[in-house]
């Protein structure tokens, strides 16, 4: 079975790495991690994962900069924003910039599965 490899984007330390143990925990490689969305457009261009999991609201290069980066390098790319603060505004605009699903903090792990396996169903054979 393919391993689904990973990128997750945090600018709170903590969260980015209690995140990636949950992912490795459930059998989803973490192939890179960043603090801001310009560290993720260049790890994405590095890795080429087949999931990208990011914080919308980060200081300097927050998640909507990261989004709109790695969409129009690579339009495939499967996005899933998560954010504690969603506003009308806020979905609408991660709409416009090709989210492909937006998870709300604090997250369940399950929920996170679940959400990951629906994108890349016909890509890949579902995972734990």
């Amino acid at each position: 079975m393919k391993t689904t490899r990973a990128i997750v984007i945090d600018d709170d330390k903590d969260t980015l790495e209690i995140f990636c143990e949950f992912l490795k925990l459930k059998k989803v490689e973490v192939v890179g991690k960043a603090r801001n969305g310009l560290e993720a457009l260049k790890i994405y261009k590095k890795t080429k994962p087949d999931i990208v999991l990011m914080d919308v609201m980060m200081p300097d290069y927050n998640g909507f900069f990261g989004l709109e980066k790695i969409k129009k390098f690579d339009k495939e790319s499967k996005g899933v924003m998560v954010t504690a603060h969603l506003t009308e505004s806020t979905a609408q605009k991660l709409n416009d910039l090709g989210a492909d699903e937006i998870l709300y903090k604090p997250y369940e792990i399950e929920q996170v599965m679940k959400t990951i396996n629906k994108l890349l169903a016909e890509q890949t054979p579902l995972i734990a």
